[in-house]
């Protein structure tokens, strides 16, 4: 059985494999209860249980199915004694007589920091996000990056803001056709740029969890679904995005900046002419938001992104 499962089954198949996940994990896993957290996306069932082990008894959380993605970069960064990813103390390939990967892994005593706002939360996430490129720097990037088609984008875009009569529709129109001439120059001056690194690839403050506090304290990644190769920037941009519409958090600390610096102090590099790759990066998801309207059709996001667009032209050169 493969992940064909429907999202209003999870719930019960994870129950009715109880007996198989506690004998997998050695009758050290009780208490398992299911849960469906407000942040939580994708079909998963969720729980939270104790396990048992050698150490003495550890607060966990049960996951079925797991990505074999998410699974594999569990198991990949589970060095030292304080991983920046859940600890993890049991995971299977199949249960039950099903394909369905599972995991039980840390349960954090504090988070998702998106559920309480702090101007600590950049700086924090920017030293887990550091560290997990340095963790996953250990291994070779065995992929090509993620394919984005930015011209195509683009024009879905600009059909987007005609159909769906965005707001502020000739500001929009005016900034995309200022930037039709300079795509093509600036997409290969971005797909230029160095892909040997992996990325955490959903870097947002509620994928951010705390062993030792909600506003201080070293963070930890969850989520590990959409890991890939690719720059460091894109992590950056990706987090600096969550904000864009509520600038009065980016004030006191920037995000592209704290992981620069973070990844600096690691000594992980950090090209020179990284500044004008981020403003890059900007402006290409910024235009394209229109693109992708369900999701990021919020109309303070998109007036955030069409100011963007704007700083962006005027700034690159």
């Amino acid at each position: 059985m493969s992940d064909g499962v429907a999202d209003g089954d999870l719930r019960s198949l994870a129950t009715s494999l109880l007996p198989s996940l506690a004998e997998a994990c050695g009758e050290r896993l009780t208490n398992v209860n299911w849960f469906k957290a407000d942040w939580q996306r994708g079909g998963a069932a969720t729980g939270t249980a104790s396990y048992d082990h050698d150490g003495g008894r550890a607060e966990v959380v049960v996951k079925i199915p797991v990505v074999r993605r998410e699974l594999t970069w569990l198991q990949r960064l589970q060095d030292g004694e304080t991983p920046v990813v859940p600890r993890l103390y049991a995971a299977g390939v199949e249960i039950g007589g099903y394909d369905l990967a599972w995991a039980v892994m840390e349960r954090f005593a504090h988070g998702p920091l998106g559920l309480h706002w702090h101007d600590q939360h950049v700086p924090r996430v920017a030293e887990a996000a550091a560290r997990f490129h340095a963790a996953a720097g250990r291994y070779d990037v065995d992929e090509p990056p993620r394919d984005e088609p930015w011209e195509a984008l683009l024009r879905d875009a600009m059909e987007s803001i005609r159909i769906n009569q965005v707001e502020n529709e000739r500001g929009w129109t005016e900034s995309l056709k200022r930037l039709g001439p300079r795509l093509s120059a600036l997409v290969e001056e971005w797909n230029a740029r160095d892909v040997g690194g992996w990325l955490h690839g959903d870097l947002h403050l509620a994928n951010a969890m705390s062993r030792t506090g909600i506003d201080d304290g070293a963070v930890c990644l969850i989520d590990l679904a959409e890991v890939h190769s690719g720059h460091w920037l894109e992590d950056a941009v990706f987090l600096e995005r969550q904000l864009w519409a509520r600038p009065e958090r980016l004030k006191r600390h920037k995000p592209v900046r704290a992981i620069a610096a973070a990844r600096r102090t690691l000594g992980l590099p950090v090209e020179a002419d990284y500044p004008r790759l981020a403003m890059i990066r900007r402006l290409l998801l910024a235009a394209t938001a229109p693109r992708f309207i369900r999701s990021e059709g919020h109309p303070a996001h998109l007036a955030a992104c069409l100011r963007r667009v704007k700083s962006a032209l005027d700034e690159l050169k």
